[in-house]
């Protein structure tokens, strides 16, 4: 062989070896990102002539024509709609209603249902499959990931992952889906076929609220956005933080996580609240929008595996932003300010707006949309440093799954639902009313200027309640939030429930002694003077405790889905909270109940609320804080 046939030959080995290590590298690349592939509040059909949103408050979903940007169609579709994904390449899309625990399926060009598929409890993120033949859906709660078949829509098939599940993302060349826990940020690789977790990418014991996550098209790599929950920490600009993760996701990865820190991503400009990311068609660029800031950065995604992506532009965008997503052409980027009720168009070449699209009325009212914008609102006069706002730990009135080290001790975070009926405030009751919470803003968590104009009456004291409109706003979103039936008896209770009930309410038992009423706590409104509060020997639990021992009764109504438990969340179970963490039976007295009757006690208390508690409290001649 001469010296050209041999360099002719070592270039065609080495243009094999090149192909073939290329070739093998695709083959590990998600596919590319295309309409229903990532779970959003808003989604556009693969020919990118329509958009579909969901309105939460509203309860409908609303299909937009792009080549206009005019309003088609808005379809009332349930309580609480979340999830929205179009069906392959047409125009039929689906959308998950997570307050009615159902996915209801829409004609976009004629705005018509023409099914509906119940599930368990909480659909939030909903995806489909190329062909439109599937849906894959997660449940927040219990952790599920469903997979729908459109045509008859059933559930085929049932994957259990843990509690709080909601971002997904579809890879169909490997034939996985990705899926982002809620409260924890972890990220799991679900094998479709086999129904196994394939792989799995843990993050910091901080990282919490993940509802999103997004595959590159044409990287093996996926974001995250979430936030950093430094329970340890009680100022402003130690405990809150927004992040974006981004997953490697090949096997034997040295770094597999890397997590970015947006708070001092651009200058010092500080944003807060990541709620949604999206990737551009041909995954160089990268939007992500800042719930609580109420503004987006704009990103070049970078190739060194390190920095990750570099920041463009710093937008001002709306009001509450939830969802972004980019059209198939890549030419223009939408965001959905979920209380400015629009949806807004961005060139991307200039990241100038281009369209304003109003979806939907305002449903709230003028005073609770007021006191909504206020409590989502990371920016004066709520906040003065921008990291932190009400809903960076009570989202949507929901708890954050967190245990707070508090200046009077650990606090667990607790739900909104039923708060209007069952003040005081706090597990010390150290509050009764919302307004009192005007000396949170202006401490040192959240740093604020303050709803009130002059000083502030002390809590437990006069009320602060008809000293500001803003503040009185901000109260009547706080006392708005109602409990939803528990999945536990959409059928009634069952047999073990029903005999919990009669242990629950047995007088041996003791447990309705306080957990009593249609809410099942004796906290009502009523003058400060008369606040009960109970020690039930927790308080000896946490050394930092400077409150207690006596605590304020907190509601059972829901208690299925907001562990761990108690004021200090030692106990994760409901069992750990009658047996372990029951001292000396102050708790109730339940030594003396079997295994059996634990576990009934439990199915009982899982199965609250099986009715609405409202009329009953009514007819009970309760009262109800109306702002």
């Amino acid at each position: 062989m001469t010296n050209g046939q041999r360099n002719h030959h070592s270039r065609g080995v080495r243009l094999v070896a090149a192909v073939t290590s290329l070739l093998a590298f695709s083959a590990s690349l998600p596919s590319p990102v295309v309409a229903g592939t990532s779970n959003s509040l808003m989604d556009i059909s693969a020919d990118g002539k329509l958009l579909a949103c969901s309105n939460r408050d509203s309860g409908t979903v609303t299909i937009v024509d792009l080549a206009s940007h005019t309003k088609l169609h808005e379809v009332a579709v349930g309580t609480k709609p979340e999830g929205v994904t179009f069906l392959g390449d047409g125009h039929r899309f689906a959308v998950a209603v997570y307050g009615d625990d159902c996915i209801v399926c829409l004609d976009g060009d004629s705005g018509e249902a023409f099914g509906r598929c119940d599930v368990f409890d909480e659909p939030y993120g909903i995806v489909s499959d190329p062909s439109g033949k599937r849906l894959y859906v997660t449940l927040d709660y219990p952790g599920q990931l469903l997979t729908i078949d459109v045509a008859s829509l059933q559930v085929t098939q049932t994957f259990q992952g843990n509690n709080f599940l909601r971002g997904i993302a579809l890879s169909p060349s490997e034939g996985r889906a990705y899926l982002a826990e809620y409260y924890t940020s972890k990220v799991l690789a679900v094998d479709l076929a086999k129904g196994i977790v394939a792989d799995e990418w843990t993050g910091s014991s901080t990282d919490n609220l993940a509802r999103q996550l997004v595959l590159s098209p044409r990287r093996a790599k996926v974001y995250v956005p979430h936030m950093r929950s430094r329970v340890t920490a009680i100022h402003g600009e130690g405990s809150i933080f927004p992040y974006l993760s981004v997953i490697d996701t090949p096997v034997g990865e040295d770094l597999r996580r890397k997590r970015i820190p947006l708070d001092s991503f651009a200058s010092s400009r500080i944003t807060s609240n990541p709620w949604e990311v999206a990737v551009t068609p041909d995954g160089r660029g990268l939007y992500v929008v800042f719930a609580g800031t109420d503004d987006m950065f704009a990103c070049e995604i970078l190739d060194d595996d390190y920095r990750e992506i570099a920041a463009r532009k710093l937008i001002e965008v709306g009001a509450n932003p939830r969802a972004v997503r980019v059209a198939p052409n890549g030419e223009t980027v939408y965001v959905y300010n979920a209380l400015g009720f629009n949806v807004v168009g961005y060139d991307t070449a200039k990241l100038v707006p281009i369209a304003n699209i109003q979806v939907t009325d305002n449903p709230l009212g003028d005073q609770v949309l007021q006191g909504k914008k206020l409590f989502y609102s990371a920016l004066q006069p709520m906040v003065g440093r921008r990291w932190i706002s009400c809903s960076s730990c009570h989202p949507d009135g929901d708890p954050d799954g967190r245990t707070w080290h508090n200046p009077e001790g650990l606090r667990n975070t607790q739900s909104f639902a039923g708060m209007a009926w069952t003040h005081p405030i706090h597990w010390s009751a150290d509050r009764d009313e919302v307004q009192d919470f005007e000396h949170t803003i202006r401490g040192s968590l959240m740093q604020g200027r303050g709803l009130i104009r002059g000083a502030v009456r002390e809590s437990l004291g006069e009320p602060n309640a008809g000293l500001s409109e803003t503040l009185d706003a901000l109260a009547a979103y706080s006392n708005s939030h109602k409990f939803p039936l528990s999945p536990y008896a959409k059928d009634g209770l069952s047999d073990a429930a029903k005999r919990g009930r009669e242990v629950f309410f047995a007088e041996a038992t003791q447990c309705a002694t306080c957990h009593s009423g249609p809410f099942f706590c004796d906290s009502q409104p009523r003058a400060a003077s008369q606040i009960v509060r109970h020690d039930v020997g927790t308080g000896e639990d946490d050394p930092s405790e400077k409150m207690g021992p006596a605590y304020d009764t907190p509601t059972l109504l829901g208690v299925y889905r907001t562990a761990p438990y108690l004021h200090h969340g030692k106990a994760a179970t409901l069992e750990d909270v009658l047996t372990a963490s029951n001292h000396s039976g102050r708790h109730g007295k339940t030594s003396h109940l079997t295994s059996q009757q634990i576990a009934d006690l439990v199915d009982f208390l899982k199965a609250l609320p099986y009715e609405d508690p409202e009329p009953s409290a009514k007819a009970a001649g309760l009262t109800k804080v109306e702002r």
